[in-house]
């Protein structure tokens, strides 16, 4: 049957027949391929991969500092490292695994490659401050990874004063490339920023934007909000540390909680630049495999927006221990409850957006499935830490670091892994195979889940974190969880096997290999330098699987007669 504008929710010139020609379509990918036109280019797409290699090094070498960590604790004293040399293992974890690789994973990988695609543009609106964003992301990495080599850190990726003012170690290098870092975030988010706002295609209102482009968006307001937060707080620790000024360090007359309010001022909300980008993933994923509508589109949409804004107000559930009054306290610990209210909203969306729907159980959407599991488990604890009574207990211990990583690297790499199968085909031009992409998916959430639920355990029985030493009635706990690190380590292992191997030998991947709605599956797999052949002309919403199947398939294959439309 012929496609019209209403059959398909979008506006579409008539298809040109494609001339026959023995010619391969060109692609970002073949358009140059010389190492000078990657590390010159500006092409958004390309970016995206520059980055998605560098924050999957670091993530392949914080997951490395975590085994150490986790094999100094299959016994109660020393193991493999002296206690000087663990601080600053975990340091040197807890800084790239935050600051190079939680941060940065899907925005700046995902949201560079699609965002543009998603609002039918060519590129971003800054593309060469988007290819200067990655460079000033490697020289901050450089400066911090040259730091903890030559002369160490043992602050904790918290930089906590006054010790930070004191400590032997490279503080002020360090700090320093935090301090570079957090400028590559500010020029991303403000590229996204501009980008929605001003090349959005012709018929694209906001609230019909892919919900994907809706979490880059709040998630680029905390970043060019907050991070300047951080990068003037990182100033005055590198003073304190080379000059001695004392601003924070009581010694000479200085404050350190107030560190900790401009630190968890910025921190806290880096929360959701983590967590945002990860929940736009899930809101794409989940209408392609249920055949759906989302249940409400306004609802996720709003809910980033809110989980951005309320973000704001919740540092001080962090200090309950610092000192801070009763009145601050309880303000904080309601607030703090507060974004899961709109982290709530978002769920029930989503399994309502799954219930009755036609489920096909692929690798990403089994992805997803993990990302709720650990979410939803995270963010009870989160609730639970938010309360003045419980958090003094908890507080500083093994609960409050399986907390995190069931919210940040559980949620985070999950739909981080499912947002890389999903839009695999699409990136490369080739397909995985579908039975390793699932067992894998088993094995991540088996040796994630076997990891860090025993720290639970360890912290309500009151075992501090960061503790080098520990009693032994705790080593039990400590070697299941080493097991599950183990188990962890070797599924990302078996990933990188079959997605390296897909990228070489794995089939042709067709346009849009999963029959989705959403507007970066209508141009090519992989997608042309520029995007589109032709400006595309949206007028409806990315979301309708209500419809005949006729209609669907029309929708589906019309782009790929001419790539010129949508």
């Amino acid at each position: 049957m012929t496609a019209t504008a209403t059959d398909l929710d979008v506006t579409a010139a008539p298809v040109p027949t494609a001339a026959p020609t023995s010619a391969k379509p060109s692609s970002y990918l073949t358009d140059g391929t010389t190492v000078r036109s990657w590390l010159l280019t500006t092409d958004h797409k390309r970016i995206a991969l520059l980055y998605f290699v560098s924050v999957s090094f670091f993530l392949f070498l914080g997951g490395i500092l975590a085994l150490a960590l986790r094999l100094e604790h299959l016994t109660p004293g020393p193991t493999i490292m002296s206690a000087y040399t663990y601080n600053r293992v975990f340091t040197l974890h807890g800084v790239i695994m935050v600051f190079l690789f939680l941060i940065p994973s899907i925005p700046a990988t995902f949201g560079n490659f699609l965002l543009p695609i998603m609002i039918g543009a060519k590129d971003l609106a800054f593309p060469r401050i988007n290819l200067l964003s990655w460079y000033i992301y490697l020289a901050g990495a450089a400066l911090l990874i040259w730091a903890m080599i030559n002369g160490g850190l043992d602050t904790g990726w918290t930089f906590y004063t006054p010790y930070s003012a004191h400590s032997p170690s490279a503080v002020v290098p360090a700090v320093l490339g935090v301090f570079i870092v957090g400028w590559s975030s500010i020029l991303t988010g403000l590229n996204f920023i501009v980008s929605v706002h001003t090349l959005r295609a012709r018929g694209l209102r906001l609230m019909k934007m892919p919900l994907f482009v809706w979490a880059i968006y709040s998630t680029s307001i905390i970043q060019v909000l907050a991070t300047p937060v951080l990068g003037l707080s990182m100033v005055l620790v590198a003073i304190d540390a080379g000059l001695g000024w004392g601003i924070f360090d009581p010694s000479r007359g200085g404050d350190p909680v107030l560190f900790q309010h401009l630190f968890w001022f910025y921190s806290h909300p880096a929360v959701y630049i983590m967590i945002l980008p990860a929940m736009g993933v899930v809101s794409e994923v989940i209408p392609t495999f249920a055949r759906k509508v989302p249940y409400s589109y306004e609802a996720i949409a709003y809910s980033a927006l809110g989980i951005a804004f309320t973000g704001f107000l919740t540092w001080g559930h962090h200090m309950f221990t610092a000192g801070i009054s009763a009145v601050d306290a309880g303000a904080f610990g309601i607030l703090s409850m507060m974004v899961a209210v709109f982290s709530a909203i978002k769920v029930f969306t989503w399994v309502a957006t799954l219930y009755k729907g036609s489920i096909s159980l692929t690798t990403p959407l089994a992805y997803v499935f993990v990302f709720l599991f650990l979410f939803v488990f995270g963010g009870m604890t989160g609730v639970a830490v938010a309360s003045t009574s419980l958090d003094l207990h908890w507080h500083d211990t093994y609960f409050v670091v399986a907390h995190f990583h069931f919210i940040m690297v559980g949620g985070a790499l999950t739909a981080f892994l499912a947002g890389l199968h999903y839009w695999f085909p699409k990136v490369t031009g080739r397909m995985y195979g579908e039975r390793l992409g699932l067992v894998a998916c088993v094995l991540v959430f088996a040796g994630f889940f076997v990891t860090f639920f025993p720290q639970f355990l360890l912290g309500n029985a009151g075992m501090p974190r960061r503790y080098y030493y520990y009693s032994p009635e705790h080593q039990p706990l400590h070697v299941i969880s080493t097991i599950g690190a183990l188990g962890l380590g070797a599924a990302l292992l078996l990933i990188l096997g079959y997605l390296g191997w897909a990228l070489v030998y794995g089939e042709k991947a067709p346009d849009n290999p999963w029959g989705s709605r959403s507007y970066e599956w209508l141009t090519r797999s992989p997608p042309p330098t520029h995007n589109f052949d032709a400006t595309p002309r949206f007028a409806l919403g990315p979301y309708d699987y209500t419809r005949p199947d006729e209609d669907a398939h029309a929708h589906a294959e019309a782009p790929a007669q001419g790539h010129d439309h949508v």
